[in-house]
């Protein structure tokens, strides 16, 4: 195999992998070993790649045909698709090794697996032949050198210490560090279930709920009565009102009832609203906090605001005129603004100015089909939703539409029953 001899595990993740043509497969996520009971360097079995449509599958090691610092290739273009599943005996180089606890055997010290190197054998092999590792000092706020040693001078963890074993997510979290939320969450799928929690532990709740956002129903609902009830609120509380309904109108009404009792009054009050309405309905579908302007304000104001970049594209699209209060439900309605109409306006003009009055508004109480023939038919991407006594409620994005048209469960990864890929 060309390229490197020694390679740290970290330099590989997220780099893209190419077929023998430079065809590309997708990027790789993780790689696959297999612990030994005789305490030899484990062998590495196989890559997991992650292809354009975020499915993760299993690509031997005897199919890779060169690994250096910018992508690896593989000897065929031809891959199993069949979606990534973990055996009993093997374990993720980065998803479970990485934030391990081992001992040094010299010294006896107590020590974090902060990487991993593996290295080729004589038998065309890779075996994870060398450990970087961080000694634990005891000392509060104090972090021992990283010290590289070879696998054999380590007591190192087994199956059963990985999987039963409390284990940190420092080093695990700096790999996630750079992926957007829905990745991480497709990256949290593929994890045991102990390592996930421990993950969901260590993440703050705006990343955790930005992730749990990206996640399928079933899931949600496991983490958030994984964690205890002052943090599952709080997470909430950074969650969008939209998504926070969505997963509370899926739990107890005891569990619903007491989570909002914890989350605070101003956060919650939205959440409560939204959860009046039929999830399937504008009102059950729109997030209560779009872009909200008085016909005073300046054209430069609002395109201040649609540059924020927590804003989803489909929501930055259209600022909502209304009288004050500006807080939904506002004041009366006046109108929208397109970002099209905003980007040709001189700056100091009012936004009273660029007003579209005629656009047709949804009612809470419209149904899916009837936002679906609204979105179609005005090729917006977002749209008011509006009372009957003109107070704008909220916005409906195509994104929530598109939510609820896909199948049920769309968001999870297929069945662990697949039958399995080979294990070259």
């Amino acid at each position: 195999m060309a390229g490197m001899s020694k390679i740290f595990v970290a330099q590989l993740l997220g780099l893209p992998v190419f077929g023998p043509d430079g065809e590309s497969i997708g990027r790789i996520r993780d790689l696959v070993a297999g612990l030994r009971a005789d305490g030899a360097p484990p062998r590495v079995l196989g890559i997991v790649i992650e292809l354009a449509t975020r499915r993760r599958i299993f690509v031997p090691m005897l199919r890779v045909a060169g690994i250096d610092s910018n992508a690896i290739t593989l000897a065929t273009g031809s891959v199993n698709l069949r979606h990534f599943h973990q055996r009993p005996n093997e374990v993720l180089v980065v998803g479970q090794l990485l934030d391990a606890r081992v001992e040094v055997t010299a010294s006896g010290a107590s020590a974090v697996v902060v990487d991993t190197a593996m290295e080729p054998t004589r038998t065309r092999d890779w075996v994870l032949g060398r450990l970087a590792i961080r000694e634990r000092t005891g000392r509060l706020g104090r972090r021992g050198p990283v010290q590289v040693l070879n696998w054999s001078d380590i007591r190192a963890p087994g199956i059963t210490e990985l999987t039963g074993q409390p284990q940190g997510a420092h080093q695990l979290l700096a790999v996630f560090d750079t992926m957007r939320a829905a990745d991480v969450a497709t990256a949290l799928q593929d994890l045991p279930l102990k390592r996930r929690y421990e993950v969901a532990d260590a993440l703050d709740d705006e990343r955790l709920a930005d992730v749990i956002e990206e996640l399928p129903e079933d899931d949600q609902k496991d983490l958030l009565a994984h964690l205890d009830e002052e943090r599952a609120a709080d997470v909430l509380e950074a969650m969008d009102p939209d998504d926070a309904a969505d997963l509370l109108a899926e739990l107890s009404d005891v569990d619903k009832n007491r989570l909002l009792e914890l989350m605070e009054p101003e956060e919650s009050a939205p959440v409560r609203r939204l959860l009046e309405f039929a999830s399937d309905t504008a009102g059950g579908l729109m997030t209560p906090e779009p872009i909200v302007l008085t016909p005073d304000a300046p054209i430069a104001e609002a395109l201040a605001r649609v540059r924020n970049p927590d804003l989803t594209p489909a929501l930055a699209s259209m600022v909502f005129v209304c009288r004050p209060p500006s807080a939904t439900p506002t004041g009366r309605y006046l109108g929208c603004v397109h970002i099209q109409r905003l980007l040709r306006e001189p700056p100091f003009d009012l936004v009273a100015g660029a007003v579209d009055r005629e656009l047709a508004r949804l009612r809470p109480t419209d149904s899916l089909v009837e936002i679906t023939r609204y979105f179609a038919t005005y090729n917006l991407v977002c749209a008011p939703v509006v009372d009957d006594e003109d107070h704008l409620l909220g916005a409906v994005t195509v994104d929530d539409v598109l939510d609820h048209l896909l199948p049920d469960g769309w968001r999870e990864r297929e069945s662990a029953l697949v039958e399995e890929g080979e294990r070259a």
